[in-house]
Formats: structure tokens, sequence, C-alpha cells
């Protein structure tokens, strides 16, 4: 860290006294390993939805299929990003993985992330392959070239191939489903193996970053998918908002529980130097933790969710509650990661003292630099959605928003849109 950086970082004594080690005056860890995990978050409950149709057969869930697995490689193409950028020399994280270190959970990292990327793209390959195939043969614009590459010499479809092609989606989908929730589940296990840090050391943190993984995956879902459709002036699917609605609602109330229960915990068994975390939860961490993260984004969400089940919220009000309810959910995740990384690091390892840090707003480590991160994921997305058409425009909608084609413009009498390669959903 430079001595920029650092300044940003002041130790406050607290009433309870003590001293803290030398190095403890800086926080290392900061704004862009927060950003790290929140979006590993989005790549995991990105593809639990697009599992919940491919795997589990759930129809509901078909309009946003396609897209969740657009969005989850958008989104993971991003996550070591937050990790080069934060390194010092970021070419020299290379080195771990052309001298891997088993014994190192950091070190592995580049292995999982390599396995989980390359997954993506061999199931979003079989999954446009048909898509791929019709543009390279009718696709009359620049980007032919394109789809003849991806299309490797294979230009056959008929029943055969797509038969083959289903085998091969389906065991990818579920090999990786272990695979994104063990991407994630990773990330917990860093910070619950870390013993050195009280509020960091728990055997439920790896199952508390999953499920609120899972969370933050749904909720971003549900906001792409109600502005897409906005923007192409299509009827939005109230079918599959229920259903991932409902989805959330569960989600959250066992993440919800998971969360309480870890903190009590912690709070039972008042190892020594638990005064401190006391004053922190009483102070800084008042309106992080228990206003922002809990409160507002966790069980206000919750109450608005259970009321929208309890009388079948259905039109506009279903889509507004959806909406805020996913965007309360999506900041209570980035202040848990915020609490949770830089957090840990404001406690003093001699549980005697605080450290009181403020992130810059330029710089390496600085505000601007992890929006550009969090925006970089959006560019991706609509890259690959103009090779690739995720929307299913000639299929009609299922009971429950139950219209054909024609009907799901907003405009009376309009024609659907035809993708730029022609490509089908």
């Amino acid at each position: 860290m430079d001595p920029a950086q650092a300044a940003h970082a002041v130790f406050h004594v607290t009433p309870y006294t003590g001293y803290v080690y030398p190095n403890e005056t800086v926080v290392p860890w900061s704004i862009l390993i927060v950003i790290y995990p929140y979006l590993t978050g989005l790549v995991a409950g990105a593809f639990t939805v697009s599992s919940f149709y491919h795997v589990f057969g759930m129809e509901r869930f078909k309009p946003v299929a396609r897209f969740a697995l657009i969005a989850a490689l958008s989104f993971m193409v991003v996550v070591p990003l937050t990790l080069l950028s934060h390194l010092g020399h970021p070419e020299r994280a290379f080195n771990a993985m052309m001298t891997p270190h088993t014994t190192s959970a950091m070190a592995i990292f580049g292995y999982v992330a390599s396995f989980y990327v390359i997954l993506l793209m061999l199931e979003i390959w079989f999954m446009f392959r048909e898509d791929i195939v019709h543009n390279a043969r009718h696709d009359r614009t620049w980007k032919r070239p394109f789809y003849r590459l991806m299309t490797l010499g294979s230009y056959e479809i008929n029943e055969l191939t797509r038969r083959y092609d289903h085998k091969w989606l389906m065991a990818l989908a579920i090999i990786g489903i272990p695979a994104a929730h063990g991407l994630h589940g990773y990330v917990g296990f860093v910070f619950g193996s870390l013993k050195s840090r009280e509020w960091w050391s728990s055997d439920l943190m790896p199952v508390i970053f999953l499920f609120s993984a899972i969370v933050s995956g749904i909720s971003v879902l549900i906001i792409f998918y109600m502005l897409i459709s906005l923007i192409r002036r299509v009827r939005i699917d109230e079918d599959c908002i229920k259903g991932m609605v409902l989805a959330l609602w569960g989600f959250l109330m066992f993440t919800v529980t998971l969360e309480g229960v870890e903190f009590f915990a912690l709070m039972y068994r008042a190892r020594e130097g638990i005064e401190i975390i006391r004053e922190y939860k009483d102070g800084p961490l008042f309106w992080r933790f228990t206003v922002m993260q809990i409160g507002i984004g966790a069980l206000l969400p919750v109450l608005i969710m259970t009321l929208m089940v309890y009388f079948r919220t259905a039109g506009r009000k279903l889509l507004l509650g959806a909406f805020v309810s996913a965007s309360l959910v999506l900041v209570s995740v980035i202040f848990m990661r915020y609490n949770v990384v830089i957090g840990g690091q404001e406690i003093s390892k001699t549980m005697k003292g605080l450290l009181d840090y403020s992130v810059p707003y330029f710089g390496q480590e600085g505000w601007l630099m992890a929006a550009a991160l969090l925006s970089t994921p959006l560019l991706f997305m609509y890259i690959l959605t103009r090779f690739f058409n995720p929307w299913d425009d000639t299929a009609p909608v299922r009971a429950g928003g139950a219209h054909t084609r024609d009907s799901c413009r907003l405009g009376a009498g309009e024609q659907a849109p035809v993708s730029e390669g022609g490509a089908s959903g």
C-alpha cells in the first residue's frame, strides 16, 4: 500500500485501551477485495437461476435462462481483474499458476476461475450452436466470419445433433452447479479459515457467502430482465418474475437466519476481546450492519415479498415490488461484503482498538476504480448479446403471463424485432 493510501487509515484508541501491531495501522484489503466476492456472488447466483430451467426443468425460468448464462460469464471474466488491479505487480500473479502451491487457498484460485470460465464458454456454445450455424449460413453482416469460426467446421443441424447438444448442455449444467457454488464457497472459506481475525473466523462464513451469493444473483437478474424488457419494449413475463421472487424470498430468509445465527454465536462465545466487538457493533457497525445490511437491505425486502406472496400480488404492483426488493437485496449484499472485508480489518488483532478506514475516491484502491470494475460486466453483456440473442422471441408465453409473441408488444400492431444476425432465441 502506498503512503497516500495509508494516510486514509487512522487508528483510534478505544476506552478499553491497549496497543496494535505496527502492521495494523493500514487496511491492506481494500474496496477492490470487497468487489471481488460481490462479483463472484453474482456469478454463482446467475448460474443457479439458469440451472433451475436447464437442470431442474422449471419452465417459468425459461425467459431468463439463456441470459443468466451470458450474465454469469460476463461477471466471471471481470472477477480476476479485481484481484489483478489490487496487486502492485499483477504480472506476478501468473507465478501462482506456473508454480502451484496446493496448501494455499489463494494460490489455487487461478485454476478454479479458469475451469469455471471454460465451463461457461462451453455451455454457452452448446446452447447457441443452432443459432451460430444459422447465422454462419445466412448472416450478411461483418459478424459472419465470427459465426463461421464458431461453428468449428460443423454445419449439421438435425434431431440427432439437437439431442447431442442437449446431452452435453445438461452435463455441463450439472457439473456447473457444484462448480459455481464451490467457487463462491471458496471465497467464504478464505475468510472463515483466518484464525487471526475474530470477525472472520467462523465455520458458517462459507455458507453465508454462498447463500448471499444466490440472493444477489437472483436479484441482479430480476433487475436486468425488467430493464432490458423495457428497453426492448416487450411485456415482462409475470410468471417468470413470480418464480424469481419466490426463489429470492426463500433464499433470503434462510440467509438472514444464517447471518443472525453466526452473529449471535459470536456474541455468545464471548471470547477474550469481545468488548471491542460489542463497541464496534454499537458504533461504526450499527449503521452499516444493523440498519443497512440487516434492516433496510434484508428484513424490509423480506417483508415486502411476504406481503406480495400473501396477497397474491400481480401486475404492476408485482413488478414494482420485485424491482424494489431486488434492489434492496443488492444493497444488503454489498454492505455485507464491505462489513466482512473492511470491518474484519478495522478490529485490531489485539482486540483492544479500532481502525477508522475511509475509502479514497481516486487511485488504484478508490471508489472510481471500484465503480469502473462493477460497470465492466455491463459492457461484456452488451457485446455478447450482440452476437448471441438470449431472448426467446418466437415461443408463446405460458399461462400466468399468458400471451403470445404478438401480444407481448407494448404497442399494438408492432412487429417483433429481428436480431442483427438473424438468431432466434
